[in-house]
């Protein structure tokens, strides 16, 4: 065993930075890695698009629900249930400082880009609360910008690629992966290759993943 974990055990998280449930996998897996410090781990963050439909520049937030949901207040309920899943987490979902519903491909582009210098979960992370607690308009490209020097990119390189089309196939190649493989619903975890859980799980049964993962080594993905 002491050799099988040298090995950094893979966790490839497939999800999206509008959706509220990846946000509380996240920080439920952060607690899982914290339950199994002993092994080595290497996560990798994949996109998906939670709303496709989304149109690039973004769209009203009352728009987006009443297409979605029916009306603003037809989210009410699951915006509650939300809400206490994220207190419970010590995280902060305020849905009311919401107005603006992004198309995430740009944000998508800039955690490829933090992955370079090894700080996507970072960048992952930063996205997600400005989004989810702060409010903030996520195709507005300056708040990208901000955002990836809070997480020490370079502010000007990272302007400059955002006004190219720079990594904008190889995101929307690796989301439509993601679809073609059957995932459907995110968050998605694959731990080393070898199986899958979908779903926010509960930071134990994500650890025992890990360990499972750590314990079987790299084998073809199966459902868990």
């Amino acid at each position: 065993m002491a050799d099988a974990i040298q090995t950094p055990v893979t966790i490839d998280v497939v999800s999206d930075v509008v959706c509220p449930w990846c946000f509380i996998g996240k920080s439920r897996l952060d607690k899982a890695l914290a339950l199994k410090p002993e092994i080595p781990v290497e996560v990798r963050f994949h996109p998906y698009f939670l709303n496709p439909w989304v149109p690039r520049e973004g769209m009203e937030r009352r728009e987006y629900l009443t297409t979605k949901f029916g009306s603003p207040e037809g989210y009410g309920q699951i915006a509650q249930r939300v809400k206490a899943a994220a207190a419970a987490e010590g995280l902060l979902y305020d849905s009311d400082k919401m107005r603006r519903q992004p198309n995430t491909l740009d944000c998508h582009r800039l955690i490829r880009w933090a992955g370079e210098v090894g700080r996507s979960a970072a960048m992952k992370q930063r996205l997600m609360e400005l989004y989810f607690s702060e409010g903030a308009d996520l195709s507005d490209r300056e708040v990208l910008v901000q955002a990836a020097a809070d997480c020490g990119l370079g502010a000007d390189d990272v302007r400059t690629r955002l006004a190219a089309d720079a990594d904008v196939d190889a995101v929307e190649a690796q989301a439509k992966a993601a679809q073609e493989a059957g995932i459907n619903g995110v968050p998605f975890f694959i731990f080393g290759g070898s199986f899958a859980v979908s779903g926010a799980q509960a930071p134990e049964l994500l650890a025992e993943a890990i360990e499972r993962a750590a314990a079987q080594g790299n084998e073809q993905p199966q459902q868990a």
